[in-house]
C-alpha cells in the first residue's frame, strides 16, 4: 500500500506453522534452515488468539455485479474497506461494526476451499473504474491494536464502458500456484499421504498469504548477490521466516510486481483498464476491443484456453507488450474455475488425462513433448531456456542488466544505447527468472536456430545469460535451495533423459529481449520478472524503452 494516502498495515492477522520447526530440525541432526523449512499461514482455530481472514467469492467482476466477502474472525466485529489501488489510493467502499464470526477452516482448504458463508455483500457501482483492487479487512484485539489482513479482486471494464487502448493482464494464475494460505502450494505443502508434498490442486476460494497484496517498503526481492567464497543466502525467504510473512511473497503477487507497474503507469498519465488470466480463459473476445495486451511479472502458469485467446488476438492484429518472464507451465481450471490444477514434474504418472485422448492438456511444461507447445510460439522466448539468474548460488555474481545486439531497433530511440551496453545494471532488471530460446552467434550478432519452436521472425535485441543449475561449490554450511532438480526435469521432457549428457544440453541459456509478428500482430518481450524494478527506480533506459513500446503498440 502507498505509505502516505492509504492504511499502514502495522499488525497483521498472521499465523505461521512450520512445517519442520527449529527444535525438530535440530533434535534430527539437521539444523535448521529458514529456506528449506515449509511454513505457512493457517488460522489457529483458538478463539483466544484474536485473527481475521477475508476472500471473494470471484478473483473480478464487472461494475454493476455483486461482491460476497467471506469473512471468519474470532472478533466480536470487524471492519472492511475497498480501496482502489496504485499511484494514486481511493477509498470506494468502508463498512464497520460488522458482526464477526468465526468459521472452521477445513484441513484441506488450501485444495478443496474454505466454504465460508456470506459475510457481507456490495454491488458494485455501474460506473467503478477498471483496475485493482485492495480489500482490507481489520478487527481490534484487547489491547486495541489493530489487526489487518489484505485480500484483492479485479475490476474489468463494464460493457458498456470506454475501452482504454492498453489492457493489463494479471497474472492471476501464478499467484495461486504460489499462494501457500492453508499449508501447501505447487511447490511445497501438506499434501498427499506423509503431508509432505505439494498439491497439484489449488482452491481460490481462500485468502491471499501475506505480503502478496500489501508489502512494507524495502522488503527483499529474489535476486541477490553474494561475495566470493560465501554460501547461498535467501534474504527474501529469511525476511519472510523471520516477520511473518509468506515465504513466497517475492515470487507472485501484486505488492511484488503488477501493482509496480499500474503506479508507474498512472504516474506517466497511461490509461489502461485491468483483468485476470481467468477473464481471458472464460472470454474468448475479450481482448478484442484493445489495442495491445500488457503482462508485467512473474508470468509462470497459463492455460490452453488463456493461450488460444490471446493468440487469436495477435493474430487478428492485436499487440503484446510483455515484461515478464518464466512462461513454462499448463494448468487446468476446474470446478466452475475455482480450482487450479497443475501436476507438474509428476504429471506422467499422476495425472488423470495422461494417456487418454485428452493428453495434450497435460498440466505439464509446454516444452513437454507429450503437451507439444512449444512456449515460443506464442511468447517468442519461453523458459526453459534461461530461467534463473542471481537466485541464492545461481550466477550470484553475474550481470543485472540485458547486453544491447540491435541498437538500431525502434524499441532503443532515444535511449542512446550502443551495441554491448549494458542498461538496467543499477536497478537490478535482470533476474530471478528470465525466458529464452536457442541461439547461435553469428558475425557477432545472437539468431535463433528455431529449434524450440522460436518464430521465423524472432529478432534477439539484447540478452544475457541464465542458468537453469544453482552449482555446488562445496562451501561448508551451505544449504542449496534450488539445486539441479529443474535441469534434470527438463533433460527428462525435452531430450527423454536425466543423463550428464542430456542435462548439460539445458543448464546454460540466456534471457532476451525479443520482438517478432504473428499474423497482424507484433510481440515484445522484454523477459524478466525484475523488469518492473526498473520502472519503480525510474531507470532512464527501462522507462524509455517500455514507453516506446507502449507508444508504439497502443498508438
Amino acid at each position: 500500500m502507498n505509505d502516505k494516502q492509504s492504511p499502514n498495515p502495522e499488525k497483521q492477522s498472521s499465523v505461521a506453522t512450520n512445517h519442520l520447526n527449529p527444535t525438530e530440525a535440530v533434535a534430527r541432526g539437521q539444523g535448521f534452515s529458514a529456506t528449506m523449512t515449509h511454513f505457512y499461514e493457517h488460522p489457529s482455530d483458538n478463539s483466544d488468539i484474536p485473527e481475521v481472514w477475508c476472500y471473494t467469492d470471484q478473483p473480478s467482476y464487472e461494475p454493476g455485479e455483486e461482491v460476497s466477502f467471506c469473512v471468519s474472525t474470532t472478533a466480536n466485529t470487524f471492519d472492511l474497506e475497498v480501496i482502489r489501488d496504485g499511484a494514486y489510493p481511493e477509498s470506494v467502499f468502508q463498512t464497520k461494526g460488522n458482526v464477526g464470526i468465526h468459521h472452521p477452516t477445513p484441513p484441506r482448504a488450501y485444495a478443496e476451499g474454505c466454504n465460508w458463508p456470506t459475510s457481507i455483500t456490495w454491488s458494485l457501482p455501474s460506473d467503478l473504474r477498471s483496475g485493482g483492487y485492495v480489500v482490507l479487512t481489520s478487527i481490534e484485539d484487547k489491547y486495541g491494536e489493530k489487526i489487518e489482513q489484505q485480500h484483492f479482486f479485479i475490476v474489468r471494464a463494464g460493457q458498456q464502458s470506454e475501452r482504454a487502448p492498453l489492457v493489463l493482464i494479471v497474472t492471476t494464475a501464478t499467484w495461486v500456484a504460489y499462494n501457500d494460505w492453508g499449508g501447501s502450494n505447487a511447490y511445497e505443502g501438506i499434501d498427499g499421504e506423509a503431508s509432505d508434498q505439494f498439491s497439484p490442486t489449488l482452491s481460490l476460494e481462500r485468502p491471499w498469504s501475506k505480503g502478496f497484496i500489501w508489502l512494507p517498503e524495502g522488503a527483499p526481492r529474489i535476486p541477490n548477490r553474494l561475495p566470493p567464497n560465501s554460501i547461498p543466502r535467501y534474504p527474501n525467504i529469511e525476511f519472510a521466516f523471520s516477520q511473518g510473512f509468506a515465504k513466497y511473497y517475492a515470487a507472485a503477487g501484486w505488492a511484488t510486481y503488477e501493482r509496480n507497474f499500474v503506479c508507474w503507469a498512472q504516474q506517466q498519465g497511461i490509461e489502461f483498464d485491468v483483468i485476470s488470466q481467468y477473464d481471458l480463459h472464460n472470454d474468448p473476445n475479450l481482448l478484442t476491443p484493445y489495442q495491445c495486451a500488457v503482462i508485467v511479472g512473474h508470468d509462470e502458469y497459463w492455460s490452453r484456453d488463456m493461450r488460444d485467446n490471446l493468440d487469436n488476438f495477435i493474430d487478428k492484429g492485436g499487440n503484446l507488450a510483455r515484461f515478464g518472464g518464466n512462461f513454462c507451465w499448463q494448468i487446468r481450471l476446474e470446478d466452475g474455475n475455482q480450482k487450479q490444477v497443475c501436476y507438474k514434474y509428476r504429471a506422467r504418472d499422476e495425472d488423470p488425462v495422461m494417456g487418454t485422448d485428452q493428453q495434450a492438456q497435460l498440466t505439464s511444461a509446454w516444452e513437454d513433448s507429450i503437451v507439444n507447445y512449444p512456449g515460443a510460439s506464442t511468447m517468442g522466448l519461453n523458459g526453459f531456456a534461461g530461467v534463473y539468474v542471481g537466485v541464492g548460488a545461481t550466477m550470484p555474481r553475474s550481470q543485472r542488466g540485458f547486453t544491447v545486439y540491435r541498437s538500431d531497433h525502434w524499441a532503443f530511440e532515444n535511449t542512446d544505447l550502443y551495441f554491448g551496453d549494458i542498461f538496467g545494471e543499477d536497478a537490478g532488471i535482470y533476474g530471478f527468472e528470465v525466458d529464452g530460446v536457442d541461439f547461435t552467434f553469428t558475425d557477432g550478432l545472437p539468431y535463433p536456430t528455431h529449434s524450440d519452436g522460436a518464430p521465423d521472425s524472432l529478432n534477439i535485441l539484447a540478452m544475457a545469460p541464465a542458468t537453469l543449475v544453482e552449482e555446488d561449490h562445496g562451501h561448508r554450511g551451505a544449504q542449496l535451495y534450488l539445486g539441479d532438480a529443474d535441469a534434470i526435469f527438463a533433460a527428462s521432457v525435452k531430450h527423454g533423459s536425466a543423463s550428464t549428457e542430456a542435462v548439460n544440453k539445458v543448464k546454460y541459456g540466456a534471457g532476451m529481449i525479443a520482438t517478432f509478428t504473428r499474423g497482424a500482430g507484433q510481440v515484445f518481450n522484454a523477459a524478466s520478472c525484475e523488469w518492473v524494478v526498473g520502472l519503480k527506480a525510474k531507470d532512464f533506459h527501462t522507462e524509455t524503452i517500455t514507453l516506446n513500446v507502449l507508444r508504439r503498440f497502443a498508438g
